[in-house]
């Protein structure tokens, strides 16, 4: 399903929002104005009122009437929308003034009580609004004396239906304006947007040191778009160690291929005895266990890499997993006159196969660059907290570069010296070695000089550090 464009959505809910606005200011303008002729009108009802009182307490007999009636009919001069009438008792007026025609039933049967607020009613075409009051009278007209007033508001009326109109009308127009507004301001505001997708439209597999341009670009989006130049950063680096290894796989799997295929044709081209051909078989399944092995560190480095690998946690005494190495190495270093010592102990959780593989891959490659009567030393100990401990793996032989370090750990990468004295190396070890030690929340790095290495590994000593769901814990 096609959804809306981000364009649109902006317009409408600016639109919108805005005919909300006008329609809530247009209803506070209505209701004030409407309020306002209430209180005018309820102003000269209540002037109206006062006139009538007075000139009835002035009253002194019936025959005032008249004068009573000229006096309120001055009053309503000014507005000749106002009528008064008082009543000597309900239903019979004795004092007319203006038009009363428009007097409703209603009002007149509440003259016995006082209306505090005034009412409105609607006579025909014509609406009123009025209000009634008992006077008590001291003259001779009588006690109590009724007095009514109400005023013709059909003008006020009309003038709110035409305002009413005028204002829909100007709401409608408004909203239909802020929206071609809303579009412009819209259009506009996701202009970089649009640049950004020039930019990454153009970026491609042949392309991915193009960056997007921020220069540019708005706060909002000048984050957003540095971003993603650090997501093409990773995918760029990422794409080149991918192309690299690929090109090292190939590299590495083409000289055992080559050599099989070089003895296996010498083989074929003439009569073999059996001893020939078993030899032949010998050397080729050499090369096929070199390719197995290369194949495996590749399996083991991609799991590691997308969190396949589980490990069995379990207490692990770092001293006593040493020692086991050094007696598998024993007959190595005793015939190089190598010495290895071990100093310091520490128990962590992990896997103790996997981690005994790093170890060993450690130790070596610290024995195959150590010289005769050298000496291979590995110190444990605990840092501070006792949270995590350190391994210290060092080895006396010749430096490391300081442009080979940091690509040590990398696949198939091999140092000159490892080239030479170490052909059959496929150059996985370390990079083996440190997947393992961050699978298990450690980290690793080396240190060189001109007379020994030292390989420095961070590890967590307590379970809880170790990163959550890489860990398999131990079944009961």
């Amino acid at each position: 399903m096609k959804t809306n464009s981000l364009t649109f959505r902006l317009t409408l809910l600016f639109a919108s929002a805005s005919t909300v606005v006008l329609l809530v200011l247009g209803f506070l303008i209505r209701h004030s104005v409407d309020k306002h002729f209430e209180e005018l009108d309820a102003t000269l009802l209540a002037a109206s009122m006062q006139v009538a009182k007075q000139a009835l307490s002035d009253a002194t007999s019936h025959a005032d009437i008249p004068v009573l009636r000229k006096r309120i009919d001055d009053a309503r001069t000014d507005d000749n929308r106002l009528a008064v009438v008082a009543f000597d008792k309900p239903g019979v007026p004795w004092v007319v003034a203006g038009n009363t025609n428009g007097f409703p039933p209603a009002l007149i049967s509440q003259l016995k009580q006082p209306i505090r607020y005034p009412i409105t009613w609607h006579d025909g075409n014509r609406t009123y609004r009025g209000t009634a009051e008992n006077i008590s009278s001291q003259s001779t007209l009588g006690s109590p004396v009724i007095v009514a007033a109400a005023v013709d508001i059909s003008h006020h009326e009309h003038f709110m239906a035409a305002f009413q109109t005028t204002l829909w009308w100007f709401v409608g127009i408004a909203s239909l304006l802020m929206g071609l507004l809303g579009l412009i301001a819209a259009n506009r505001g996701l202009a970089p947007l649009k640049k950004i997708q020039q930019d990454a439209a153009d970026i491609s597999a042949n392309r991915l040191e193009q960056r997007l341009s921020v220069d540019q670009l708005p706060a909002e989006l000048a984050e957003l778009g540095s971003t993603l130049n650090g997501m093409l950063s990773r995918l760029e680096d990422s794409f080149k160690r991918l192309s690299d290894f690929s090109a090292d796989i190939a590299h590495e799997l083409r000289t055992p291929v080559s050599n099989m295929m070089t003895q296996t044709q010498v083989a074929l081209s003439k009569f073999r005895t059996t001893e020939e051909y078993r030899d032949i078989l010998a050397s080729n399944a050499e090369e096929l266990e070199k390719m197995a092995r290369m194949i495996s560190d590749m399996l083991f480095l991609a799991k590691a890499d997308h969190g396949l690998i589980m490990l069995h946690g379990e207490p692990i005494s770092l001293a006593k997993e040493f020692h086991t190495i050094f007696s598998f190495y024993e007959a190595l270093t005793d015939e190089n006159a190598i010495s290895m010592n071990l100093d310091g102990d520490a128990i962590i959780f992990g896997d103790k196969s996997v981690l005994r593989r790093a170890f060993g891959n450690l130790l070596s490659n610290a024995i195959q660059h150590t010289a005769e009567n050298g000496r291979i030393e590995v110190l444990i100990k605990p840092q501070p907290g006792n949270l995590f401990c350190e391994i210290s793996i060092k080895n006396t032989g010749p430096a490391i570069t300081t442009e080979d370090i940091p690509k040590l750990f990398d696949r198939f990468f091999r140092t000159e010296i490892s080239r030479h004295e170490i052909p059959e190396g496929s150059g996985l070890g370390l990079a083996i070695t440190k997947s393992i030690i961050q699978l298990h929340g450690g980290s690793i790095q080396v240190k060189s000089n001109d007379d020994s290495t030292n390989f420095l590994i961070l590890l967590p000593v307590e379970r809880s550090i170790i990163k959550v769901g890489t860990v398999q814990p131990e079944a009961n």
